[in-house]
């Protein structure tokens, strides 16, 4: 069965994707600017991908990621990993996919294989792998992405290849278990599940083995785009390029029926009704996206008052506080949708919008082609989840605490714009908000927010350097680096991490090679306390100068002359970046109305 795939607004099938993938890789390549992000990936497999690692690359500069390549050959994954390569160690790589599968399990069970022999395979096989892991973690501040198993082509033992020791699908299924809970205690190491993906796709189409035997395929040739488009998805997650926003319509898309016309007994949702128990699972769905970070806003062409009260129907799974906006009214919903953005101060990038009526989808599509539509199908209410999973939106690697709290960061953001409107003068505004805010060096509490943060944030980034959860432990570790995060809180709440500072010593100077702040908290002073934090740190360190950097993208002009308002001088300046100096005998403390907190963690 073919599958279509979306790249640079163009719809390929399968076949097409595979026949043309060269050309395809040089128009994307052709395409990329400064605002692509530059990454260097390690491919060490235990099988022949390149035309994976051709089709990954395409997906991922789909995504404005730039990727490099270094490529194992065939099947050196573990000698590559394990006794060291020169060329690997120049790469020097950033993420290292290990991609293998059940044709790479050397340590199989026998059907007449004891329990403790199996058991003893079992570990011998598991340890290899770790082996790999470890050796990977030691050489580079990389982030490893593993493959899990793939179910066996073949049970000899039919149902029973599943129960007794020596079958080697329970075997997989252990073995599997085994990586997941290694994956669980080693953040920075993420498992790509091709044993999902596999049942996903169905063993028939995902086993070939006459492509085995003639090339090396672990897996059948005309699968390789869904392949491509998994590893995508992870890398993406790892990244932090993924959605923020699910952006909903009401009638027909969260309940069945209008409520404006049937008022709440008359919409369906609930185990009454087949469509009703439909409704009610999606809406548990969106409840679990929200639960772990993701913006819920609704866009209803409705009036307000009426489309709120199908929130009180008594089946439904969702509530009225589950959203951090809720936009109801007889305006296009393109207007509405960019209100929403503006208001919640997030890009329409980060926004995906799901409507039942096509109509709707396509002007979202043709006037606001940022925002993400998959296309649904209204009498199958599960296709939204399909929708939704198939391009990965909201994959996630790992659930930070502040994640969980997003929708209420946003909520109270909203009421913070509401509370400035009513007051003439702004210095008495930011008094009003009675900020506190806890400062420190980086701690592993807060690595994947770090990580989030410096993969995400662009409008107030000097340098829009991005890393990895593991580069981030590396430079936390290292003395040679002095690392600030601010959490900031006021009496609207808490609203986490939402800055940040990575600056290198080298002799007298610290040279600061990060510094970004979240668009949540523009035009609150947090630049002008974090840099008297920085001062203060960077003496104690012993150094005597701060040398900042800016590097012009696409949507930091706002930071262009940060440091010269802060009394840097100029060392050198061009359109492009800049570099500034500034003794720190010369520092002179900036006004701000934050309360420095104690740290906590």
């Amino acid at each position: 069965m073919a599958k279509d795939f979306k790249i640079s607004g163009e719809i390929f099938d399968d076949d097409t994707l595979l026949r043309k993938q060269k050309s395809i890789l040089r128009k994307l390549r052709a395409s990329a600017d400064e605002s692509f992000i530059p990454k260097r990936i390690a491919i060490l497999s235990g099988s022949t991908v390149n035309d994976i690692k051709n089709l990954t690359e395409i997906f991922l500069l789909n995504e404005k990621i730039l990727p490099t390549f270094y490529e194992s050959e065939y099947n050196k994954f573990y000698e590559d990993a394990v006794f060291g390569n020169e060329i690997l160690d120049e790469f020097n790589p950033e993420i290292v996919i290990i991609f293998t599968g059940t044709v790479n399990i050397l340590n199989r069970p026998e059907i007449f294989d004891t329990p403790d022999e199996v058991e003893e395979k079992l570990n011998a096989e598991y340890r290899r792998f770790e082996t790999v892991w470890k050796k990977l973690s030691e050489k580079f501040s990389a982030v490893i992405i593993q493959n899990n198993f793939d179910m066996p082509h073949t049970r000899p033992e039919g149902n029973f290849d599943s129960v007794f020791p020596g079958g080697l699908q329970r075997f997989v299924a252990r073995l599997n278990e085994k990586f997941a809970e290694y994956a669980e205690k080693n953040p920075g190491f993420y498992i790509h599940d091709i044993n999902r993906l596999s049942a996903e796709i169905g063993l028939s189409r995902w086993h070939n083995r006459a492509q085995y035997y003639a090339y090396k395929f672990a897996v059948n040739y005309d699968v390789i785009p869904e392949v491509a488009k998994s590893l995508k998805k992870i890398v993406c997650a790892v990244l932090g390029k993924v959605k923020k926003c699910l952006v909903l319509d009401l009638d027909n898309t969260l309940w069945g029926g209008i409520i404006g016309e049937s008022g709440v007994a008359g919409i369906s949702i609930g185990h009454e009704t087949a469509t009703g128990e439909a409704y009610e699972e999606f809406q548990t769905y969106v409840k679990n996206l929200k639960e772990r970070g993701i913006i819920l806003a609704v866009c209803s062409k409705n009036d307000e008052e009426v489309a709120k009260t199908g929130f009180s129907h008594p089946s439904g799974v969702l509530t009225l506080d589950d959203f951090a906006i809720f936009v109801a009214n007889w305006e296009p919903k393109n207007l509405n949708i960019k209100r929403i953005s503006e208001e919640l101060n997030i890009g329409l990038a980060d926004m995906v919008f799901i409507d039942d009526n096509p109509a709707e989808r396509e002007l979202i599509r043709q006037t606001l082609p940022e925002v993400a539509v998959p296309e649904i199908n209204p009498d199958d209410v599960f296709s939204y989840i399909r929708a939704i999973e198939d391009e990965g939106y909201f994959d996630i690697v790992a659930v930070s605490g502040e994640d969980r709290q997003r929708t209420e960061f946003y909520r109270a953001n909203r009421q913070r714009k509401t509370a400035a409107e009513n007051f003439a003068d702004y210095d008495e505004f930011l008094k009003s908000l009675d900020m506190s805010a806890e400062v420190g060096a980086f701690t592993e509490i807060y690595f994947d927010r770090i990580a989030q943060l410096t993969n995400k944030t662009n409008q107030f980034n000097l340098t829009t350097r991005r890393f990895t959860r593991e580069e981030i432990r590396k430079i936390a570790e290292d003395k040679n680096f002095v690392t600030l995060y601010c959490r900031l809180k006021d009496k609207f709440g808490d609203n986490g991490i939402v800055s940040l500072i990575i600056a290198e010593k080298k002799n007298s100077a610290l040279h600061i090679n990060l510094w970004l702040m979240s668009c949540r908290v523009l035009k609150r002073d947090v630049e002008n306390f974090m840099l008297n934090n920085l001062v203060e740190r960077a003496k104690k360190s012993g150094a005597a100068e701060l040398v900042g950097y800016w590097f012009r993208t696409k949507k930091n002009g706002q930071v262009k002359g940060l440091y010269k308002n802060f009394g840097f001088e100029k060392v050198s300046e061009d359109e492009n970046s800049g570099v500034w100096s500034l003794k720190l005998s010369d520092s002179v403390p900036q006004k701000n109305f934050i309360r420095l907190e104690e740290k906590k963690v």
